[in-house]
């Protein structure tokens, strides 16, 4: 129908897009599309295509006066590995259109398997701040044999992750990974995408410089810390906070 959700890729480099495609995703707390943005600005990745949307809602980027795209498609010529970043949100209900585009992509090109980066709100306790994984035996055995991560206990996976889980089950998908680490909303979550560097450069050898990922949870921690301590103190000097006249952040609305 003309009105279906569908996903054009354009790839705009004759180079072979070969190894593995890494997926970063904009979604809760930001993790995967921040850990993914951030590799692609440490290491040299150059921009090789983009993914077209019709029939959806779509935002367009802007940094200095210059618009992008939102859907990006990057390669490298020192790594293995092909990077497609998105800063528009897919909706659950467009899933199997981006999951189809991806197909086409992989099946015309030497992409042998994809590490899908999720972050999800699950309550989770201190010693959980981890990296977990729901993978396909293929990729389980040849990137996960030996490391330290755990598999995801139990549950569901829905949108892109559960169609491509799906169709990588099927064959229609080459083996895959999906990296889960529990964030916080509503983010960027600063911390949640440092783990995620660690499992490329565990995972993939990459060999990527976090410190200022790092240096900017802290400030972030410290941000969060400081607003409870004036929340907390309002509250003791003059009652609950929903009786006071306090100004709306609007920030992350």
């Amino acid at each position: 129908m003309a009105n279906e959700p569908r996903y054009e890729v354009s790839v705009s480099d004759d180079r072979a897009l070969e190894g593995t495609l890494l997926v970063g995703l904009s979604n809760f707390g930001l993790a995967g599309l921040t850990a993914t943005d951030h590799l692609l600005t440490q290491l040299e990745f150059e921009q090789v295509g983009h993914v077209r949307s019709r029939n959806l809602p779509t935002v367009t980027p802007f940094e200095d006066g210059t618009p992008r795209r939102p859907m990006r498609l990057y390669a490298a010529a020192d790594h293995d590995i092909c990077v497609l970043v998105s800063e528009v949100v897919v909706p659950v209900w467009a899933a199997a259109a981006f999951a189809d585009t991806v197909e086409n992509l992989v099946a015309s090109s030497g992409l042998e398997e994809i590490a899908l980066f999720h972050g999800v709100p699950f309550p989770h306790g201190p010693d959980e701040h981890a990296v977990f994984f729901v993978a396909a035996p293929e990729y389980r055995e040849h990137r996960l044999e030996e490391s330290e991560f755990e598999p995801l206990r139990g549950g569901v996976l829905d949108g892109v992750p559960g169609e491509f889980t799906n169709r990588s089950l099927d064959g229609g998908l080459p083996p895959l990974g999906t990296i889960v680490t529990p964030i916080h909303p509503p983010g960027p979550d600063f911390e949640a995408a440092v783990r995620f560097l660690d499992f490329l450069r565990e995972g993939y050898g990459l060999e990527v410089d976090d410190r200022q990922l790092r240096e900017r949870s802290e400030s972030m921690s410290r941000y969060y810390g400081e607003l409870a301590d004036r929340i907390e103190t309002l509250e003791s000097e003059g009652g609950s906070s929903e009786e006071r006249q306090l100004p709306m952040d609007r920030m992350f609305m």
